[in-house]
């Protein structure tokens, strides 16, 4: 029996290498998507702030107009555009999709970029399409 035993000890020489590799592969893979998702989430956050920054611009690109009931700022969907793509020209962040005005006191603006993974190419070689859209009021007080 002790025979049988040491035996059957000796055989498994070797089976902790497989395994220390497999764990070993796992972790790579777990630390590169990661990054990647590391990747997507701050390229997101820079499109949001791109897109608050041309919205805060575009909502500058309002006339002032005067009535009976006093001053008013007025935006137009051709001034909030022009605003928004010279802040986005200058910066060169993302590209501009749309930007106009709903209500004559707000810039709603969407821009678009394409993210590119750093490290796992092969999954998404073409990069993935991301959008933001952000709204901003121009108030005179």
């Amino acid at each position: 029996m002790r025979a049988l035993a040491s035996r059957l000890r000796d055989d498994e020489d070797g089976s902790v290498l497989i395994l220390a590799l497999g764990y070993f592969v796992i972790a790579v893979v777990l630390v590169l998507v990661c990054v990647d998702a590391t990747s997507l989430y701050l390229t997101q956050k820079r499109l949001d702030a791109a897109a608050d920054a041309a919205a805060l611009a575009g909502a500058d690109g309002f006339t002032l107009t005067v009535d009976a009931s006093g001053p008013a700022a007025r935006l137009t969907d051709a001034g909030v555009y022009d605003q928004a793509e010279e802040l986005l020209a200058a910066t060169q962040t993302a590209e501009l999709v749309a930007a106009s005005t709903p209500d004559g006191v707000s810039a709603r603006v969407t821009v678009a970029t394409t993210w590119r993974p750093p490290v796992l190419t092969l999954f998404v070689p073409d990069g993935w399409p991301l959008e933001s859209t952000a709204t901003s009021r121009t108030a005179l007080r």
